[in-house]
């Protein structure tokens, strides 16, 4: 089956840090902490009911891009997200620190 994707503009507040983001219909995790919410289960389409935090446990480089390897904290699953501009590039740089030491 293909991946749907739904653009949804919206602007929400970071649940970790507090950090208020404004969406651009592509936004799916915090750009200063890099944490997301476990809202979808195709991308955009708010149709997961867990709503756990997704906790940034690994950053991967894909076709010239960095991808953000998210976890949910509450129910355990795993995605993949493209990082964005925006993104705190000292976050990127934890997240990959602390996956290379462990």
């Amino acid at each position: 089956m293909a991946r749907l994707f739904t653009r949804n503009i919206e602007n929400f507040a970071c649940e970790r840090c507090g950090t208020e983001v404004t969406g651009n219909g592509f936004t799916n995790h915090c750009p200063t902490c890099l944490y997301s919410k476990h809202v979808d289960e195709n991308p955009g389409d708010r149709a997961a009911e867990c709503g756990g935090l997704m906790e940034p446990i690994a950053v991967e480089q894909a076709r010239g891009r960095y991808i953000i390897v998210h976890k949910c904290l509450k129910c355990g699953q795993v995605k993949r997200n493209k990082s964005s501009p925006e993104d705190s590039s000292r976050a990127l740089v934890e997240v990959a620190r602390r996956r290379a030491m462990s």
